[in-house]
């Protein structure tokens, strides 16, 4: 396909995707993402302006499709079946953002996906992420006047008074990548709460010590950064993870997006050929690869599988080694 014909077939996959409320984003690294999803019912808005994107009352996406924007489309193998997913990825040396390493006010949101937020103040948590920066915003003025007090301090700094009242306060949370931002509106948990069925975040300071970029499970060519994920309905859980009849028109409606934007030597293991011997990927990607296909045979011949419910608690302790 001519370049062209390419960003046309990205800008098409997403638009696609936004249209369907089955399809789950993820914006973020490792460590800390922003995600957004919507129910089939639920009311939307278009954005006021020319970005791909809409907006809930808890919470929003809005894209851009860059002229190097490359999806990668891939399966994992997790104990209980598999994953799937569509990894949005920029060159490594045309994905980097801020790189704040202390909390950083930067003054009104103007690119807000919403007309009304666009005078709530932003304020970067300074996680010194590669390809994304994961930000505050808020117009509320008590809200404003804690995040100010953190200026220029690490915010998991024990001195630092942003921690202590951010549950309370709950600002929205806005990730910020070249290729477009997710918002958060949901208030944020308590401790021991669980994520909203809906918009939410995560910020896991132990997988932000580790300085990657994505887990070591997922398939991402060498000198791409993934700074997005769109996760298309699965043949068998839910947005939330939750188990439901298996759905083969599912199954084949990712098969199809995988023959498109997948890696051709993973899509060869899968299907049963040998490691080409110049072949960049891994033989632990390959592996996995022929362990998805296995299981996902015995899902289509309607086999009953025995899902152990800790093995679906821990998948993402999983993909994280």
């Amino acid at each position: 396909m001519t370049p062209s014909r390419d960003a046309e077939a990205v800008t098409a996959l997403l638009r696609e995707a936004l249209a369907d409320p089955g399809s789950a984003w993820g914006l973020g690294s490792f460590g800390a993402i922003a995600e957004f999803m919507r129910d089939p019912d639920e009311a939307v808005s278009a954005l006021p302006d020319d970005r791909l994107g809409l907006a809930t009352a808890r919470g929003a996406i809005a894209l851009t499709a860059c002229p190097d924007l490359r999806p990668v489309a891939y399966e994992t193998s997790v104990a209980s079946g598999w994953n799937h997913a569509i990894a949005l990825c920029l060159p490594e040396t045309a994905c980097a953002m801020s790189r704040r390493s202390v909390v950083t006010e930067l003054g009104p949101d103007r690119d807000a996906a919403r007309e009304q937020d666009r005078d709530a103040i932003l304020f970067d948590l300074g996680l010194d992420l590669l390809a994304v920066d994961a930000c505050l915003r808020t117009s509320d003025p008590e809200a404003i006047a804690c995040l100010r007090s953190g200026v220029g301090q690490p915010l998991f700094d024990p001195a630092n008074p942003i921690g202590r009242q951010l549950v309370a306060l709950s600002p929205h949370r806005v990730f910020l990548a070249r290729l477009g931002r997710v918002e958060v509106y949901a208030p944020i948990p308590g401790p021991g709460g669980t994520s909203p069925e809906g918009p939410h975040t995560h910020v896991l300071p132990k997988l932000l010590r580790s300085g990657r970029t994505h887990a070591a499970t997922t398939p991402i060519p060498a000198g791409w950064v993934p700074c997005a994920g769109l996760h298309p309905a699965h043949p068998y859980k839910d947005m939330m993870g939750r188990r439901i009849a298996f759905d083969a028109a599912r199954y084949e409606a990712f098969q199809i997006l995988l023959d498109r934007w997948g890696d051709p030597a993973l899509l060869a293991a899968k299907r049963g050929s040998a490691l080409d011997p110049d072949s960049s990927v891994s033989g632990r990607h390959a592996q996995a690869a022929r362990r998805v296909a296995e299981v996902q045979a015995r899902y289509l011949r309607g086999e009953v599988i025995v899902v152990d419910p800790e093995a679906d608690e821990n998948e993402a302790v999983a993909d994280e080694s």
